[in-house]
C-alpha cells in the first residue's frame, strides 16, 4: 500500500519516528539502526516503509534503505519471527551483519538482539542459510562472507574458528580472519596467523 514517506520529522523516540506529509503525521516503527539514520526534528526524511496488517491493528514500519526493508521481509517470513522480533534483529545487526551471522553459523550474533533465544537465532539461520544470496549486503562485504564460508571448508578451519570463539572472538569475526589463510595451513598454524590479523582488525 505504502511504498516510501517522505516529510518532515516531527517526533523521534525509541524504535519510533513520526514524518509529517501534508499536514497528516505518521507515526513509523523503526530500528535502532535506521533511527540513527534519520535527522533531527523538523528535518526532511524519506523512509521506506511496510505496513503490517493484523486483525487487530495497523502497523506501519519504516526503514532507511530498501536492503534493510529486505530483511525485514525475509525475517518476518520466517515462523516464529513477527514484526517486532524482526526490528530487534535489525537494530542489533545491520544486514551485513545478518548476512555474516548466517553464513558462520553465528547464532550468538543474532541472539544478541533483544527478546530473541538461542532457538529462535538457529531457526533464522537454518531458514536463510539456502536463501543468503537473497539478504541484500554491500559489495565491501561480500569478500568477508566469502571468507567464513571458506573457513568451514577443512576440520582444520572450524576448530580454529571454535579455538578463536572459545578466545572470546565472536564466530563471525573468528571466520573471517580463518577464511582468509591458507585453507592447508594447521589448526594450531591459523589460530596464530588468525590472532594477528584480529590483532590488526583485519
Amino acid at each position: 500500500m505504502f511504498y516510501s514517506i517522505t516529510g518532515k520529522i516531527v517526533y523521534t523516540g525509541e524504535n519510533a519516528i513520526a514524518v509529517d506529509c501534508s499536514g497528516v503525521a505518521f507515526y513509523l516503527t523503526v530500528s535502532a539502526n535506521t533511527l540513527r539514520k534519520c535527522g533531527d526534528v523538523g528535518d526532511t526524511q524519506t523512509l521506506f516503509t511496510y505496513l503490517s496488517v493484523r486483525e487487530d491493528a495497523l502497523d506501519l514500519f519504516g526503514f532507511a534503505d530498501k536492503a534493510e526493508l529486505d530483511c525485514y521481509k525475509l525475517l518476518t517470513g520466517i515462523s516464529g519471527v513477527g514484526p517486532k522480533a524482526a526490528i530487534a534483529i535489525l537494530s542489533a545487526l545491520t544486514p551485513d551483519a545478518l548476512a555474516l551471522a548466517v553464513a558462520g553459523d553465528d547464532a550468538k550474533s543474532i541472539s544478541a538482539a533483544q527478546g530473541i533465544g538461542a532457538k529462535i537465532a538457529n531457526r533464522i539461520i537454518l531458514e536463510l542459510k539456502g536463501k543468503i544470496d537473497s539478504i541484500p549486503v554491500s559489495s565491501g562485504s561480500l569478500g568477508n562472507i566469502a571468507a567464513v564460508k571458506k573457513s568451514a571448508l577443512s576440520y582444520a578451519g572450524e576448530d580454529a574458528v571454535n579455538a578463536l570463539v572459545m578466545l572470546g572472538y565472536s564466530k563471525s569475526e573468528a571466520g573471517i580472519a580463518v577464511g582468509k589463510l591458507d585453507g592447508n595451513l594447521s589448526t594450531e598454524e591459523m589460530i596464530k596467523q588468525a590472532l594477528a590479523l584480529l590483532a590488526k582488525n583485519m
